[in-house]
């Protein structure tokens, strides 16, 4: 049976995972936005200024807003799909650094491209800075889900015995 954390009397109940995914989530987002920030792989252009092109614009806080957005989504799914599996060390990097893969296929080699009119399925500079940026995302949030399993699992230990 899936743990849960009650939000209100009224409200339907949230899977504990996915609360601590979106944990996970913005930490791998904020190791992934800094990548972000000072990776150039197109002339003077921050990567995550080409994030906020996806709303048609070039500030840098419009893009971490966006990414850090969809970061926590990733993190919240990477909770729900993979947080059983994910609550030991070595698992859970193993399979943070897989869904930092495919967000990377899936994000930043077609879903992204396509919505800014540019190739998709391309292998360039971007595309290839941009897979060790996920890589760095999905290392950190494997690393923070599992942190938080273990610490949450003392606690539970602890006030059950």
């Amino acid at each position: 049976m899936a743990t849960t954390l009650r939000v209100s009397p009224a409200t339907a109940v949230i899977p504990v995972h996915a609360v601590w995914g979106a944990a996970a989530g913005l930490v791998g987002g904020v190791g992934f936005g800094i990548w972000m920030s000072v990776s150039r792989p197109m002339a003077d252009t921050a990567m995550i200024t080409m994030v906020a092109g996806l709303l048609g614009s070039t500030n840098a806080f419009v893009g971490w807003l966006i990414h850090l957005s969809i970061a926590l989504f990733a993190g919240i799914g990477f909770g729900v799909l993979l947080g059983q599996y994910a609550q030991k060390l070595a698992p859970a990097i193993v399979l943070g650094l897989v869904y930092g893969a495919v967000w990377w296929t899936v994000g930043a080699l077609w879903i992204m491209p396509a919505n800014m009119g540019m190739p998709v399925f391309e292998w360039n500079d971007v595309t290839s800075s941009s897979l060790g940026g996920h890589l760095v995302f999905g290392l950190l949030a494997g690393l923070t889900f599992s942190c938080i399993a273990q610490v949450m699992g003392k606690r539970t230990t602890t006030a059950g015995g």
